[in-house]
This record gives C-alpha cells, structure tokens and sequence, in this order.
C-alpha cells in the first residue's frame, strides 16, 4: 500500500531507507526503477500485512523509501524483498547501490562520488575543497532526512578526515 504524497507530512517520522547509487540516473533507468517500485510497494507486505509506503528519487541519484511503522512494521523479510528488488535494478544498470565503501559529496554545484580512500585522500592533499557538502546515508528517520541528509563537511560524517 502506498502513502500518498499527500499524506507525506514532514513531521511524520517514517523509517527510511536509502539506496544511494554510484552515479545519476538516464532518464531510462529512472523511469524503469519508478515503474518497478511503484509495482513493488503496491503490494509490499510484512507477515501478509500491507505495508503502507512510498518513494522518492532525490537528486537524480538516490532512492528514498519511506514506509509508516505506525501503521505496519517492515520486517525482516520484507526488507529482504525490497533489497532483491534494489539487486536486480542494480544487476541490471550496474548503479552500485550496494558498494558502502564510498562518498557521495556536493562541490561547485555537482554531485560526485568518489571511493572512500580516493574521498579521503582528495581531502588531505586539498584536491577535494573543506567548502563541499556530503551526503549522510545512514538516517533511518524522515525528520532526519530532511534536516541531516546533506550537511557541510565540518557537521558530516566525513568532517572526522580533516586534520
């Protein structure tokens, strides 16, 4: 079952799961991975109970799932069957949404996405500015989506990298 936009409130605290690719979308593989999850959460269920649920691509790059625990909680197994859903899309257009040793960052305007070491080590030798903002995976809730998905590098995860 899926939430309606509408029915997104940004002080609904949904759980949410990320799905960061290694590189944008084509307009092909988005509007294929569109059809496939919005065919997918239709019917999404944890334990034979409809999990009420929905999606966003954000920045042409990342899937944003967002399923509303108050109502139904998602489950080991039914995350299973989302992630076989992310495998096949990710067989299939080689996006990389399962490599976690990386950083996906804004510089100049431009999302990039570098291997960690290469992240780190762009940022010790100045190749890489102090200026940039770097995308945080690992938020589990909407309201912290929407206030810590993109931080300045000092407030990031990566500030850890600066001397």
């Amino acid at each position: 079952m899926k939430i309606e936009n509408s029915e997104i409130v940004e002080t609904n605290d949904y759980r949410v799961i990320i799905y960061p690719a290694s590189r944008p979308f084509t307009t092909k593989e988005a509007k294929i991975i569109t059809e496939k999850l919005y065919d997918f959460l239709a019917n999404w269920a944890a334990h034979g109970k409809p999990l009420s649920s929905s999606f966003k691509i954000e920045k042409n790059q990342f899937v944003i799932i967002c399923v509303d625990e108050d109502k139904e909680v998602a489950s080991g197994c039914s995350i299973d069957s989302l992630t076989g859903v992310f495998r096949e899309l990710d067989k299939e257009f080689g996006l990389g949404f399962f490599d976690r040793m990386k950083a996906a960052f804004v510089e100049n305007g431009e999302i990039k996405t570098l291997k960690l070491t290469d992240f780190k080590n762009g940022l010790r030798n100045g190749e890489i500015s102090n200026d940039i903002e770097v995308f945080d995976f690992s938020k589990s809730t909407y309201v912290a989506f929407l206030s810590d998905f993109l931080l300045p590098l000092k407030r990031s995860w990566a500030g850890i990298y600066l001397d």
